[in-house]
């Protein structure tokens, strides 16, 4: 309806506007009054009602918070022609009980329907490293903290001088750090990676597009001070002002029993934190077999150094925390032995670890008569040859029916010297889940894999077992161009059962721009895939559109969180 309500709105003998809407000065807020009237146009032509409307501002509903007095802008429905831009979330102007949600959506109206119903989604991000206010110094937010996350940090060496070195980097201050890196990242060279993008995106998003425009990092440390002079309420309502800005309904934290300083802000008293937050329990060690990092725990917290005593430390941390599933990110060498139904199936092919060494290809085809299936013992990811492993981690997450979140294919200490920064991926055999979904059918699988080449069989492997899960393109594949290649591929082999994104934020403010940015992505993915079956004969309406969209970020992932196997 925009062209006649425009047609209307300027011509003499209607509004008599033009001059609003010619003007420099006005024609942006002009705009948003003639597309305002045209979403309260539709919903008037689709039978809403006048009246029922006026009831929603009157008890200021949905996107009427301020009644009468709500401003245009927000009841715009659709977003910005520019594909580039980031697609910042809003509450949808069109509430769930429309009437024009039963429209039809042809190929004309589908890009904006699509668009404008992706940046209205509240999502789950179900896997975060972020910890609530009220854990103090673990939760991260701020400027210094933003700037010196180690995606930035290992940019930066890519091109920092020699005298630079990490040792030196990090014996200085986190605002020292973060000097130097606006300094090389975005003064000496234009912040075009998607690690420096997300920065401003964020900060655009908070209302600072001024001191970006003018470089100014002192103004932006000057705005979130005003935060911190606060005290603890100031986070509080920071943290608040990022969810909904970023449009997450809940984030799922990682929370790990096995390292003291966190477990403090649970035992003995757990402390109180939004509802915004979730837990999730991290096992890493119970997963690798890490013996003497268990019977520490176990010790420091009266535990028999038994099986039993491992279970009941698990149990009760699962009782104090409530998590929403176990998780661990799995080393690259990690072991799982054949057991249970695929015992007995001899393994055949090539040795993965020889296959990484130089020549290797060269090497295989020279001997290929030589193979000896008996030295094939390349590892895989699961080190089952521990029985904290099957008779702890597994027996307690069927105890109480809770999933595994496996985090497949981080290299650690690639590069030891940078840290956190200098962590790396490695390829990681895939079939390993159909083993463990075999082995345990019982229990549910929560999967994201790191190197994009497994991507297209663990798809498979998520067409054939109910109790898998893929979800979210993580660390190294959470850039837009593989973001995009690894959506399109999910969208073909398992239409909505998956879930598209995670942020794996560590840092507050990285929600706003890592979901601004996979909206987006995503968002032109889903318009394809909705395009290919409109022409070939199926109708769409919004309302199917908004279902759907709301399954690949959190919807999915509830349903499989309430399917029991049991």
């Amino acid at each position: 309806y925009h062209e006649v309500v425009l047609e209307y709105l300027t011509c003499s003998s209607g509004g008599n506007m033009r001059d609003l809407h010619e003007s420099s000065q006005t024609s942006a807020k002009f705009n948003e009054l003639v597309r305002s009237i045209c979403t309260l146009l539709a919903r008037m032509i689709s039978n809403d009602g006048v009246l029922n409307i006026l009831s929603e501002m009157k008890e200021k509903k949905g996107v009427f918070e301020d009644g009468f007095s709500t401003p245009c802008k927000v009841l715009v429905d659709g977003v910005g022609p520019c594909s580039a831009m980031p697609l910042n979330y809003h509450l949808s102007p069109i509430p769930d009980g429309s009437n024009l949600l039963k429209a039809k959506v042809d190929m004309c109206t589908l890009p904006s329907v699509v668009a404008s119903e992706m940046s209205s989604v509240q999502v789950i991000d179900l896997h975060t490293h972020l910890l609530p206010p009220s854990h103090g110094s673990l939760c991260l937010w701020g400027i210094d903290e933003i700037l010196t996350y180690h995606y930035l940090v290992a940019e930066y060496f890519i091109t920092a001088p020699p005298s630079m070195t990490p040792e030196l980097f990090y014996s200085k201050s986190k605002k020292d750090q973060a000097d130097i890196i606006w300094d090389a990242l975005f003064l000496k060279r234009s912040p075009i990676s998607e690690a420096c993008r997300g920065v401003i995106t964020t900060l655009q998003s908070l209302g600072l597009s001024d001191a970006v425009r003018k470089r100014d990092l002192g103004k932006i440390r000057d705005f979130y001070r005003v935060w911190r002079d606060k005290g603890p309420s100031g986070v509080d309502a920071f943290s608040e002002k990022v969810f909904e800005s970023s449009g997450v309904k809940y984030a799922i934290m990682t929370n790990i029993p096995f390292d003291v300083t966190e477990a403090q802000h649970w035992r003995p008293a757990k402390k109180d934190y939004s509802r915004r937050y979730r837990s999730a329990l991290r096992v890493d060690p119970l997963l690798s077999g890490d013996v003497k990092t268990i019977q520490n725990a176990l010790q420091a917290s009266g535990y028999p150094l038994t099986l039993e005593g491992a279970r009941q430390y698990l149990r009760d941390w699962c009782d104090t925390i409530k998590p929403e599933y176990m998780m661990a990110s799995t080393p690259h060498n990690f072991t799982l032995k054949d057991s249970g139904p695929l015992s007995n199936v001899k393994k055949t092919g090539v040795n993965e670890e020889a296959m990484k060494q130089p020549f290797a290809f060269v090497d295989a085809l020279s001997n290929q008569d030589q193979c000896n299936e008996d030295t094939d013992e390349a590892p895989t990811i699961i080190n089952e040859n521990s029985d904290y492993f099957a008779q702890v981690l597994m027996q307690v997450c069927m105890e109480r029916d809770l999933p595994l979140a496996l985090k497949i294919g981080a290299h650690r200490g690639v590069n030891p010297a940078l840290q956190a920064a200098g962590d790396g991926l490695a390829y990681v055999n895939p079939s390993i889940l159909s083993r463990l979904c075999t082995q345990y059918p019982k229990v549910r699988f929560l999967v994201t894999f790191l190197s994009r080449t497994t991507q297209h069989e663990a798809c498979v492997l998520a067409s054939k077992f109910r109790n898998l899960h893929l979800y979210g393109c993580w660390w190294f594949c959470n850039s837009p161009s593989i973001i995009a290649d690894i959506t399109k591929m999910r969208l073909e082999m398992l239409g909505t059962a998956f879930t598209a994104q995670h942020s794996d934020a560590r840092v507050l403010e990285q929600l706003i721009y890592k979901w601004a940015h996979s909206r987006r992505v995503i968002s032109q993915a889903m318009q394809r895939q909705f395009s290919n079956i409109i022409v070939v004969g199926w109708e769409l309406t919004r309302g199917e559109i908004r279902r759907d969209i709301w399954k690949l970020f959190g919807g999915t992932y509830e349903e499989f969180m309430k399917k029991s196997l049991l």
